[in-house]
């Protein structure tokens, strides 16, 4: 994990305050497995993905609009590739994930939630002290997806039962009456 010089950071429970007052950075490559519950999303069939997830975060003072303190922020980036299951073809798909989110600080949750609705940007809460592996991996998984698709898939795909990509009738066995047919038959 890069740090800024003279200072170590600690992602998993940052001085956001400090971290913005020193106007400093922080950027790493992590194993997919890192983020368990990104992890869990991966159609990974038993193989370990070898996508890392490279993120970076800056923090910096801005001044208040309304004359008040100045405000952390922390813009926080990220990019990675999952393999998720492709809902047409039930194949394994790439999908390109990518974060670039800007976040406010406020004293604490009751703050952050009073002003939520006033306001455009993302909040956070100054304590406790935030995860920002955890805030990382929310962000990735609002970038999920709703339906993983290929633009084009790969393989045939299936589209109803009476494709001849697997649905047709095998070799030897006998062809099916329909069972309208004779209803056909009775109705001339």
């Amino acid at each position: 994990m890069k740090n800024s010089p003279k200072t170590v950071w600690n992602p998993e429970r940052l001085d956001a305050r400090a971290f913005a007052q020193a106007a400093a950075s922080l950027e790493a490559t992590l194993p997919l497995s890192t983020f368990k519950r990104l992890h869990a999303e991966a159609a990974l069939d038993g193989v370990a993905s070898t996508e890392p997830v490279q993120w970076q975060a800056h923090g910096e003072m801005r001044d208040a609009s309304a004359g008040g303190a100045p405000a952390v922020w922390l813009h926080l980036q990220a990019d990675t590739r999952v393999p998720l299951t492709c809902q047409r073809c039930l194949g394994p798909v790439q999908t390109p994930l990518a974060v670039d989110r800007w976040f406010r600080f406020v004293a604490d949750e009751a703050a952050a939630e009073a002003e939520d609705d006033d306001c455009e940007e993302d909040l956070l809460a100054l304590e406790p002290r935030p995860n920002l592996l955890d805030v990382l991996e929310d962000e990735l998984l609002m970038e999920l997806p709703l339906v993983p698709m290929h633009e084009t898939c790969p393989v045939p795909v299936k589209l109803h039962a009476g494709d001849e990509a697997g649905g047709g009738v095998a070799e030897g066995e006998p062809q099916r009456k329909n069972p309208f047919a004779e209803l056909a038959r009775l109705k001339k």
